[in-house]
């Protein structure tokens, strides 16, 4: 039997936080995206309504709410501005990933950081290593009880962040048998001797994301900062990218509501002709297709992020959510720039910053064309 009605705390939550969306992030994005500046305090706020804890246990502190309602709360604030809605998605991305495979100790000491509004980081991407995991350079070697970190990471989300304190570094930490490289998950304290935080990398989007490049120099951390067991981090990595996934199909789909609704509105108001341009058919059709495809996607976001949270096989429908969501959302908001017309390329209307900011969905998370190998092998091909 399908039901599709979301239950009465999913909704008072969605309402929660498209409220909040609103009435808070809405009057603001457009300056920190001009002054390039992250909101610290409604990141404040996302905590004081309780959002930042939907993916932690109620004994860290957190409500336990599973993966959809996370979704839900991603998609509103992702009709408003993405950018601050990805730093919302990293806290779910490292709450999983904590609960899913640390030890007591570390669930205990690192949730409820979460909860409070920190932004932790996943420190996975190298100069050389994006969309193949396996060619990671990072090395860690154990020494005398501690993590000795040498190598590089790029553009990783949060690092620069005062409200990050710590993040999840992939390392290579030795051979495994059969010769291959044997990948870990190191926890490392910002603080920690040897990390080399470096300067916000400029983009042509996403202007309030704050994203780096590390160093690590005999970077030191105690031993028992491994995530997990070591040579895992690989399978670790797959499973928090899974979710990841997820939640950018929700931030797509987020997005290409907002600019169809902000297209939708213009064309009831906008004239030409003598009457308003949502009249002629030519534009009509494109609305149309617009909430069809946005649907739809809709959909397949919400059945991955139900079998994520049953605990069902999900990677396929996974990949097959990003792949459809993100190039739907470029065509989606590439027809509300055409309604637009010439105001949709003037920095006066928020559609030019959604209009940006798309481009990367396509290849963030893995590419489109990394999603279609990972469906295509699901196939047996």
């Amino acid at each position: 039997m399908l039901d599709f009605e979301l239950t009465e705390e999913q909704r008072m939550i969605q309402e929660t936080a498209r409220r909040f969306a609103r009435e808070e992030v809405a009057p603001r994005c457009d300056e920190w995206n001009d002054k390039d500046y992250f909101p610290y305090d409604l990141n404040a706020r996302l905590a004081e309504l309780g959002l930042s804890g939907i993916m932690v246990p109620e004994e860290y502190g957190g409500t336990n709410q599973g993966v959809l309602t996370e979704e839900l709360v991603t998609e509103e604030l992702a009709r408003v501005d993405d950018g601050f809605a990805q730093t919302f998605h990293m806290q779910g991305l490292m709450a999983d990933m904590i609960v899913k495979f640390g030890n007591e100790e570390q669930k205990r000491r690192l949730l409820p950081t979460i909860v409070k509004g920190e932004n932790p980081a996943f420190a996975l991407t190298e100069p050389n290593a994006g969309s193949d995991a396996s060619g990671l350079e990072t090395r860690a070697e154990l020494k005398n009880g501690e993590w000795v970190i040498n190598g590089n990471k790029m553009f990783i989300t949060n690092a620069g962040l005062e409200t990050c304190t710590w993040m999840v570094v992939m390392c290579v930490t030795g051979k495994r048998e059969d010769g291959g490289k044997e990948i870990s998950s190191i926890i490392v304290p910002k603080n920690s001797p040897g990390l080399k935080i470096g300067r916000n990398i400029r983009k042509i989007g996403w202007h309030n994301l704050d994203n780096r490049e590390l160093t690590f120099e005999d970077c030191r951390v105690p031993e028992e900062n491994l995530l997990g067991k070591r040579g895992r981090g690989i399978a670790q990595a797959l499973y928090t990218l899974d979710l990841g996934r997820i939640d950018f199909g929700a931030l797509a789909v987020g997005m290409a509501q907002g600019s169809y609704e902000l297209a939708l509105e213009h064309a009831k108001q906008r004239v030409q002709f003598g009457k308003p341009i949502g009249k002629f058919q030519a534009i009509q059709f494109k609305l149309a297709d617009m909430r069809t495809e946005i649907e739809l996607g809709r959909l397949m976001y919400y059945k991955a992020a139900w079998l994520r949270d049953k605990g069902m096989p999900h990677t396929l429908e996974a990949a097959m959510t990003k792949l459809y969501t993100s190039e739907m959302a470029v065509r989606v908001i590439n027809e509300a720039m055409q309604i637009f017309g010439g105001y949709g390329f003037t920095l006066e209307y928020p559609i030019s910053r959604f209009y940006r900011n798309i481009r990367i969905y396509t290849v963030g998370e893995g590419t489109s064309e990394i999603q279609r190998i990972v469906i295509a092998r699901a196939l047996g091909l």
